[in-house]
């Protein structure tokens, strides 16, 4: 019989990967964040997945932290600021073979979940895949991407990769993980950021090339004194081709704040510029941006960590 998928965090990954898994009749649980997000969802009957533009109902069992069941196999697609402290509440429930599947932007919250629970092995995942929510409990799948995993610790892959070959989940393991993570953290700061103080769809960032050319500068001479040099090659071409694929989309960020929630500054920016300056590294730009950014959530009432 199949391992259980437990999968912590409702949003919209975290939807993405529970509807797919169980269309493909595999065994998945939905933890919920309390009793009352417990009963929404059972009041709404599972997960919907859009596709495609066709609407699909999952009925995926839900549970809350509290319950009794061990737990083996965890997908942990909360927020990166959510991730430790959900882990947290969960770990006398892990079995002493427990694997984490950890779905978060930028970094920082890996290690931290590692220390929460270092007995468990812990699988990082960097995904360019795309969906929304457009209401509660309702998932829209909106680009077909890809998802890199991969354990800086233990490269050896895992069986259940073959799980997601049938729930149709574009994957591929990994022996450098943290190279694809450095890379997506690159590309996160050079585009988020700026979509939030220029107010824009990623497109709009086509009018301000020099900014993001500087940043791509500074980036890039992060990751080399990182010891990331595959993640800076090209990265300037790369952010550009991004912003121009992704034109129409507003970033993760952009609706975090339109939304008035709390952003994962920490763990994009923030984290850059603390290993910059761990380093010794002087990044005028990239410091400015931070302080520009923090100014900015301030003002909106957001916090700004």
């Amino acid at each position: 019989m199949s391992t259980t998928w437990h999968i912590v965090g409702a949003g919209s990954l975290g939807s993405l990967w529970a509807s797919r898994l169980a269309r493909a009749g595999l065994p998945v649980r939905l933890i919920l964040r309390d009793t009352a997000r417990h009963a929404a969802y059972q009041a709404a009957g599972g997960l919907t997945l859009v596709e495609h533009g066709e609407a699909q109902l999952y009925p995926i069992p839900g549970e809350t932290s509290d319950s009794e069941e061990p737990i083996r196999r965890l997908l942990v697609a909360c927020k990166a600021y959510d991730a430790e402290p959900a882990v947290a509440q969960l770990a006398h429930r892990l079995t002493a073979d427990a694997e984490l599947i950890l779905l978060q932007n930028g970094l920082g919250s890996q290690d931290a979940v590692a220390a929460r629970v270092p007995q468990t092995r812990c699988i990082s995942a960097s995904s360019t895949e795309g969906a929304f929510r457009d209401s509660d409990w309702r998932v829209v799948f909106a680009g077909h991407g890809y998802t890199w995993l991969g354990d800086a610790a233990h490269p050896v892959a895992p069986i259940w990769l073959d799980e997601l070959s049938a729930a149709g989940i574009p994957h591929a393991w990994t022996p450098d993980i943290l190279t694809r993570l450095w890379r997506k953290l690159a590309l996160n700061c050079a585009i988020n950021p700026l979509t939030v103080l220029h107010d824009c769809r990623n497109g709009g960032l086509q009018q301000h090339q020099c900014e993001v050319a500087t940043l791509c500068a500074e980036l890039a001479e992060l990751l080399e004194r990182c010891g990331q040099p595959a993640a800076a090659e090209d990265l300037q071409q790369e952010v550009e081709r991004v912003i121009q694929a992704t034109a129409a989309n507003f970033s993760s960020m952009y609706q975090d704040v339109h939304h008035q929630r709390r952003t994962e500054i920490s763990y994009l920016l923030g984290h850059a510029c603390k290993v910059a300056a761990r380093h010794q590294l002087n990044l005028p730009h990239l410091a400015q941006l931070e302080q520009r950014l923090i100014a900015h959530l301030r003002t909106l009432g957001l916090p700004s960590d």
